[in-house]
Order: structure tokens, then sequence, then C-alpha cells
């Protein structure tokens, strides 16, 4: 599975909305805040591996 990049667009509640990095005039993807890391802020970079959210090194 190929990793795929995404920023964190907003925070909203229990929920973020991430922008794919490749793909950026596409739709926000609305996320739930408990599959992604707890030290999440806007405008952080992470990358989806594997079916988990990890912050990019």
């Amino acid at each position: 599975m190929e990793a795929c990049e995404y920023t964190v667009a907003s925070i909203d509640g229990d929920y973020a909305n991430l922008r794919r990095l490749d793909a950026p005039d596409g739709d926000l993807k609305l996320v739930a805040r408990a599959l992604l890391p707890e030290e999440i802020t806007e405008g952080c970079i992470l990358v989806y591996e594997c079916l988990e959210y990890r912050m990019k090194e």
C-alpha cells in the first residue's frame, strides 16, 4: 500500500479536516481525531500508511 501525505487544514472538536498534499484542490477528508496522533495541530503534515496516520518526521 502506498503512503499518502495530508496536511491538517482545520480541527473542529472531535474531527479534523485533512487535505491531500498531491491534490490540493480536492475535497477535504473529515477524520475522527481518535484515529489521529494526539499532538496534531493545524498545518502539520500526516502520513497515512497501512491504515494508520502518523506525524511526518
